[in-house]
């Protein structure tokens, strides 16, 4: 090291020397008396300080290692030296008397000791004879001489240089050579590489220690081993209930029967192979790995279980509110709602049920209404509204009254988005409860009428009302229902005019025939029910641009409304029911707005031809099914309807102001059907028919400007009728008994001829007259896509 001339020595100071018990009178060895000689000659110098030569100051600088202080020691042998053992050499004799201070070598970093290393040489300090002599160390005293004064006290070391200290000798780790410790620190590696390979071996082709499936400890085990533990605890599980919670919801789910299996090889695949990592293997000592069940599943079975435990899982939020019982608020209090997500709640499912309990996954939808605004509302609004009734007074002290209890028909709450209820009021259902009371003291308007006096028409005048009005006497009513007292207020009454002023019904120009048809040849049941029609649309007014509709107009036209049972067609052939026959007015009404320049909106024909109508111009009606409609083109005159009936016949007139010319033209009936042949049994039900041919056939109507003559309009209708089938309704006859002699080898008469065969029908008997001759052709087919004429219902009124 630097400032020790080239040698390997540490430096030390001259507080390193420390007083020293005296040593033995015995002779010392060689070595132990240059040693002795060193610290006799310390003592000397410790107690006689003055003492100084020339050589003074390079004695004193010279370094220095003191010395541990010890117990006095016995005397020993002196040691041989070893090679390699550390020891100092022996210094050479002179004839100088010296006074020899061992240096005590410390293990350090950069000079560490080693067996193999060839002795050191232990420098030596050179002192001058008068100094060696004050040095020398003293002889021993008797035991039972007085001790000798003691030396000055031992000056403490600075701060770490003790020992412990960085230049002392100490106990700690700095002081244990570095092969020591490598070759500690290696062999608990090599015991721990050692362990970890036998353990390693030992645990080769088993599960991993502490690896669980669904709580089943299997880790050790052999896969074999491993699968049959799980077949045994877990394969049970299946057919067991497992209890499933949804939100505030809860059920039970086997989960065979949903649809749930488990797979083996999957599941003990999730296991692995035993870990390599050093400290995974060290960490499966202190706990467990659950690596869970892999299952096989059905998916359209666990949704289906899923839905069957959980439907009640999912609701809707419900709002705060207030409703009202017998006149008394009520609040109700908010509660979030839920909402589940089946498919999430499968894959939990599917994944969880192994061990037992499953909650699944829902989640929550938040109200708006806080119970603050809840609570205000209901203090602020609704319990005054409850406080009293209402009282509205009309002309001549007539006293309408909504009573407290009817408020909750009035008054309701909705949430305002801000945590609060908004009142929400309801007039309507106030007037409701309040107009009755009040109807006796209005006068309603009387619209002005269109009447035929003498064959003409004529204007009768329309009269103005006295009404409520009861928009204007409600508007305070959020203020009537906030005051807890003085709840009563005057009706608010104005004068209405009637829906059709007399100034109107003089401007709709009403006063000529336009379009007229008369039709007849029907029986005396059709004949009531035409007639009854015909007095509910008798003086029908369509105003500019209406349509009138003739099932809306009557309504219902059943037995209550005073109908009987008459012809219809029904599936094609002749029927009754009651109401029938009222397609004779529909043809007539069609036939007068078709030559009155009415715009057709909705007509049927009839399925077959009936000759009573005219081909291709008629129509059919059925209630609820099949309707007649026609609007008024004109955007400034009216039409009138006017009805007359007799027992054998019905005329239609159409008043109001002609502007056109009609024109009808009926082309040449084609493509002839031949009817089939019906047999049913004899009875009320059964309607005889002798059938008709099919044919297809046009009607072209032609208008043109009543003034000008000019062409308005030239459209063609196309209309195909089915054949009229052939109806015959019998009865077989009477079989003959056992006692009946019968002619002809015993046959009963009207029986099976031989020539027939077995099997041959009986004789039947025919309840109709005249029939058309019998066919095998299929009924004709309905009107081709290019046809006009629509699909027919399976009943239509004849």
């Amino acid at each position: 090291m630097s400032g020790n001339n080239g040698t390997n020595e540490p430096e030390a100071t001259h507080d390193d020397v420390l007083p020293t018990e005296p040593q033995s009178q015995a002779a010392p060895s060689a070595d132990t008396a240059a040693e002795g000689d060193a610290v006799a000659g310390q003592e000397a110098a410790a107690a006689t300080p003055e003492v100084r030569d020339s050589d003074e100051s390079e004695a004193a600088t010279a370094p220095v290692r003191r010395a541990v202080p010890t117990e006095p020691a016995a005397p020993t042998e002196p040691a041989a030296p070893t090679e390699g053992d550390g020891s100092p050499e022996k210094a050479p004799e002179t004839d100088t008397p010296t006074a020899v201070i061992p240096v005590v070598k410390v293990p350090s970093e950069q000079n560490p000791p080693a067996s193999d290393a060839p002795t050191e040489q232990v420098p030596q300090i050179t002192v001058p004879p008068a100094q060696a002599a004050t040095t020398a160390m003293p002889p021993a005293s008797p035991p039972s001489a007085t001790p000798p004064p003691a030396g000055p006290p031992p000056v403490a070391p600075p701060p770490g240089d003790g020992p412990g200290g960085p230049s002392g000798p100490d106990k700690s780790w700095s002081n244990i050579p570095k092969r020591t410790i490598a070759l500690v620190l290696g062999g608990v590696a090599a015991v721990l590489v050692v362990l970890y390979a036998a353990d390693l071996a030992m645990s080769s082709g088993e599960v991993p220690r502490g690896v669980t499936i669904a709580g089943i400890e299997i880790g050790g085990e052999s896969r074999g081993d491993a699968e049959a533990i799980l077949r045994e605890e877990l394969g049970p599980r299946l057919d067991t209930p497992v209890a499933v919670i949804a939100g505030d919801t809860s059920g039970e789910i086997v989960p065979s029967e949903a649809g749930l299996g488990i797979d083996w090889d999957a599941t003990l695949d999730r296991v692995g192979s035993q870990p390599l990592n050093p400290f995974s293997r060290l960490a499966s000592f202190f706990g467990n790995d659950e690596v869970g069940v892999v299952s096989t599943r059905d998916d359209a079975a666990l949704a289906a279980s899923i839905d069957l435990v959980t439907a009640a899982a999912a609701h809707e939020p419900r709002e705060g509110n207030i409703v009202f019982e017998d006149g008394v608020p009520v609040p109700v209090t908010p509660q979030p709602g839920q909402r589940l997500d089946a498919e999430a709640a499968s894959d939990v499912f599917a994944e969880r049920w192994p061990f037992g309990d499953v909650s699944l996954p829902v989640e929550s939808v938040e109200v708006t209404v806080t119970r603050e605004g809840l609570d205000r509302a209901l203090a602020e609004i609704a319990v005054p509204a409850v406080a009293s009734d209402l009282v509205i007074t009309g002309h001549d002290g007539t006293v309408a009254t909504l009573p407290r209890q009817d408020i909750g028909a009035v008054l309701s709450f909705a949430p305002d988005g801000s945590g609060g209820l908004d009142p929400q009021y309801h007039p309507e259902a106030a007037i409701g409860i309040l107009a009755p009371q009040l109807a006796a003291t209005e006068t309603e308007p009387k619209d002005a009428q269109i009447v035929l006096d003498g064959g003409r028409p004529s204007v009768v005048p329309g009269t103005e009302g006295n009404l409520v009005d009861w928009e204007k006497t409600l508007e305070s009513l959020p203020q009537l229902l906030a005051t807890e007292d003085g709840r009563s207020i005057e009706a608010v009454y104005e004068t209405a005019d009637p829906e059709l002023t007399t100034e109107a019904a003089e401007e709709l120009g009403i006063n000529e025939v336009i379009g007229e048809f008369s039709s007849g040849g029907f029986e005396y049941a059709s004949g009531v029910n035409i007639r009854l029609a015909a007095s509910e649309i008798n003086g029908a007014l369509v105003k500019p641009g209406e349509t009138f509709s003739l099932n809306g107009y009557t309504g219902p036209r059943g037995a209550a409304q005073g109908y009987v049972e008459s012809g219809i067609i029904e599936a094609g052939r002749p029927g009754k029911a009651v109401g029938g026959g009222i397609s004779q007015l529909a043809t007539t009404l069609y036939n007068a707005s078709y030559f009155a320049g009415m715009e057709d909106v909705d007509h049927t024909e009839h399925s077959y031809y009936i000759s009573r109508y005219p081909a291709a111009r008629e129509a059919t009606v059925y209630e609820g099914a099949i309707d007649l409609a026609f609007r008024n083109p004109s955007e400034t005159t009216g039409v009138l309807i006017q009805t007359i009936g007799t027992d054998s016949d019905i005329t239609v007139r159409l008043w109001g102001t002609k502007t056109v010319d009609v024109q009808s033209i009926t082309g040449d009936r084609t493509n002839y059907t031949s009817p089939n042949t019906i047999t049913l049994p004899a009875g009320g039900s059964c309607i005889p028919s002798s059938g008709a041919q099919g044919f297809t056939v046009t009607d072209t109507r032609i208008v043109t400007d009543v003034n000008t003559g000019a062409q308005i309009s030239n459209k063609t209708r196309t209309v195909r009728y089915d054949p009229v089938p052939v109806v015959k309704c019998v009865s077989p006859e009477p079989e003959p008994s056992d006692d009946e002699p019968t002619a002809g080898g015993g046959r009963p008469e009207g029986g099976t001829s031989p020539e027939s065969g077995d099997g041959a029908a009986p004789a039947q008997t025919e309840s109709e007259a005249p029939a058309a001759p019998e066919t095998e052709e299929p009924a004709a087919a309905r009107p081709s896509p290019g046809d006009f004429v629509p699909d027919f219902p399976g009943v239509e009124d004849e």
